[in-house]
C-alpha cells in the first residue's frame, strides 16, 4: 500500500496536520487539552489508515477479479448487499460481467452455426463438382459419341445452374443473417407480386401439365419490399410445383383485413410427413419426400425474408392431401411510408 505515491502523500499531510493542530493546542491550552488534541490526532490517523488499507485491499479484489474476468472467467459474483461506492462498483462489474458471458455465449453459438453452415456448402457443393470432374473425363474421351457427348454438356450445364443457383441464394441468406440486406417499405400490389411470382414457375407447371388459379381483390396490397418478397414467393411456389403431380392443381389466394394482408398458396400434391412440419424452414433440412436435386435451402430463405419485414409464415399440411402456406403482413410495419 505503502507503495502508493497518493498514499504516501495522503499520510504524510495526515501527520503534518496533526503535528499542527498539537503544536498550537501547547501554545495556547493547558497540558491535558494538548494531550487531548495529540491522542486524537493519532487515533484519526490510525483509523484513516486502516480504512485506506481496507479499500485498497477491497480495490485489489477488483483488479484480480477483472483479471480473471479477461482470461475468460465469467462465473465469478462479486456483488454484495452493502450500500457505499465500492459495492455500487461492484453491482456495475458484475452487470458487465453478465453482459460479457452472455455475449461470449452468442459469440459460442455463432461461431457453432457457421461451422455447421461451412460444412453443409461444402456438402452441398462436392455433389455437383464431383459429378462434372467425371463427366469432363468422360468428355475427353476422342471415341464418345456425340449423343452422350451431347448429354454429358447438358448435364454439366444443369449442375453448374445449380452451383449458381446455391451460391447465389446462400450469398442473399448471410445478408439478411448479417443484417445488411435493405428491405423497401414501398406499396406492394398482391397481384402484380403475383404475377411476377409466378414467371419462373410457368414452364415447370406447363411440363407437368399443373393448373394454376389466383383469387383475390386487386386493390389488396401492403407496405414491403417487392423484389425481395417476390423471390420469398417464388421459392415456395417452386416447392409447390416440385411436390405436385402430374395434372395437380396449385392455388393462390390473397385477402386483406385491418390487422394483415394474408397470402395463401395451397396445392395437392403429397403433402408434408408430421415429423417433418417443425423443421421445414430450417436452412438445408431435407424431409422425406424431398427430390433428389432438392438443397433445402427454399423454403429457409422464404421464412427469412418474410420474418425480416415483420410478417409471419406457417404450413399446415397432411401427407397424401396437399399443403397449404399462409403468408401474414402485419400492418404494424408499414410505417410511414402508408
Amino acid at each position: 500500500m505503502l507503495r502508493n505515491r497518493e498514499i504516501r502523500l495522503y499520510l504524510m499531510f495526515m501527520i503534518l496536520i496533526g503535528a499542527a493542530a498539537s503544536t498550537g493546542a501547547a501554545l495556547f491550552l493547558p497540558m491535558p487539552a494538548v494531550l487531548l488534541v495529540f491522542l486524537t490526532s493519532v487515533l484519526l490517523i490510525t483509523c484513516s489508515v486502516i480504512f485506506t488499507r481496507w479499500r485498497y485491499r477491497e480495490i485489489g479484489k477488483l483488479s484480480d477479479y477483472l483479471r480473471r474476468i479477461s482470461n475468460g472467467d465469467y462465473t465469478l459474483d462479486v456483488r454484495d448487499n452493502y450500500e457505499g461506492e465500492l459495492s455500487i462498483l461492484k453491482s456495475d462489474i458484475y452487470k458487465v460481467t453478465f453482459m460479457l458471458s452472455e455475449q461470449s455465449s452468442y459469440l459460442e453459438q455463432d461461431k457453432s452455426k457457421l461451422t455447421n453452415a461451412i460444412s453443409d456448402i461444402s456438402h452441398q457443393l462436392k455433389t455437383p463438382l464431383t459429378s462434372m470432374t467425371v463427366m469432363a473425363d468422360l468428355l475427353s474421351d476422342s471415341q464418345l459419341s456425340e449423343s452422350k457427348r451431347a448429354e454429358f454438356t447438358k448435364n454439366i450445364l444443369n449442375q453448374l445452374e445449380r452451383i449458381e443457383w446455391l451460391v447465389s441464394s446462400l450469398l442473399k441468406l448471410s445478408k439478411i443473417d448479417a443484417g445488411t440486406a435493405m428491405f423497401k417499405k414501398e406499396h406492394v400490389s398482391l397481384r402484380e407480386l403475383i404475377d411476377r411470382s409466378v414467371q419462373p414457375v410457368m414452364i415447370p407447371m406447363d411440363i407437368k401439365e399443373q393448373t394454376l388459379l389466383v383469387e383475390g381483390d386487386n386493390s389488396v396490397s401492403f407496405s414491403g419490399d417487392f423484389q425481395w418478397s417476390a423471390e420469398a414467393l417464388i421459392n415456395i411456389l417452386k416447392n409447390c410445383v416440385e411436390h405436385t403431380p402430374v395434372k395437380g392443381h396449385i392455388s393462390i389466394t390473397f385477402s386483406e383485413n385491418p390487422l394483415f394482408t394474408e397470402i395463401i398458396i395451397k396445392d395437392n400434391g403429397r403433402g408434408i410427413p408430421k415429423e417433418d412440419l417443425p423443421y421445414i424452414f430450417r436452412r438445408f433440412y431435407k424431409g422425406k419426400n424431398a427430390g433428389e436435386d432438392s438443397v433445402g435451402i427454399g423454403l429457409a430463405m422464404a421464412y427469412s425474408i418474410i420474418t425480416s419485414q415483420q410478417g409471419d409464415i406457417e404450413v399446415k399440411s397432411k401427407q397424401g392431401s396437399g399443403t397449404e402456406f399462409h403468408i401474414k403482413f402485419y400492418h404494424q410495419g408499414r410505417g410511414s411510408s402508408d
